[in-house]
C-alpha cells in the first residue's frame, strides 16, 4: 500500500506535464497561424508591385510548305508551323482578319530560305528575327501599330 501514492504522485506529475507540453503546442500553432497580421506576406507584396500579367496570346497559323533551294539536291522541302506572340487583342483581331496577307508575306520569306541555314538553330534564330522584322513594313495602308512579341515554331522540317 505504500506504493500507491507514490505511483499515484507520479502518474499526477506526468499527466500534468504533458498538458503543460500540448498547451505549449497548441499556443505555438495558434501563434504561427493567427499572430502578426499587420506585415503583409511575401505572397502579397509580389501582387501589390506586379500588376497582374496578362494572358499570353497566341496567333496560330496553319502550317506552311514551301520549296527552298538546296545546295546538294536542288530543290528541297520547308514544313513550317508557327505561332505568333502578341501583346494585345488589337494586334490579335487585326493579325487574324488580314490573315491572307499574312501568309503570303510568310510564304514569301520563307521561300527564300536556304536548306543547310534553315536547318540549322542559329538559322532558326535568324528566321524567326526576319519574321518579326516583316511586321515593320505595313500589311495595309491603314495598319495599326503591331505588337507581336515572339515568333514561336510549333512544326519545321527541311527535307
Amino acid at each position: 500500500m505504500a506504493d500507491s501514492p507514490k505511483r499515484s504522485r507520479k502518474t499526477g506529475v506526468l499527466i500534468a506535464l504533458m498538458v503543460v507540453l500540448v498547451a505549449a503546442l497548441v499556443a505555438v500553432n495558434l501563434y504561427l497561424l493567427l499572430g502578426n497580421d499587420d506585415a503583409p506576406s511575401p505572397e502579397a507584396e509580389t501582387s501589390v508591385d506586379n500588376k497582374t500579367p496578362e494572358p499570353t496570346r497566341l496567333v496560330r497559323l496553319d502550317p506552311f510548305t514551301v520549296n527552298i533551294q538546296g545546295e546538294l539536291c536542288g530543290q528541297r522541302l520547308l514544313y513550317v508551323g508557327l505561332s505568333l506572340e502578341v501583346a494585345d487583342a488589337a494586334t490579335e483581331s487585326y493579325l487574324l482578319e488580314h490573315l491572307p496577307q499574312l501568309r503570303s508575306r510568310l510564304l514569301m520569306l520563307l521561300s527564300s530560305q536556304d536548306s543547310e541555314t534553315a536547318a540549322t538553330v542559329e538559322g532558326k534564330h535568324a528566321l524567326a528575327r526576319q519574321v518579326l522584322a516583316s511586321f515593320e513594313e505595313p500589311l495595309t495602308a491603314s495598319q495599326p501599330d503591331l505588337a507581336v512579341r515572339d515568333v514561336l515554331f510549333t512544326e519545321f522540317i527541311v527535307q
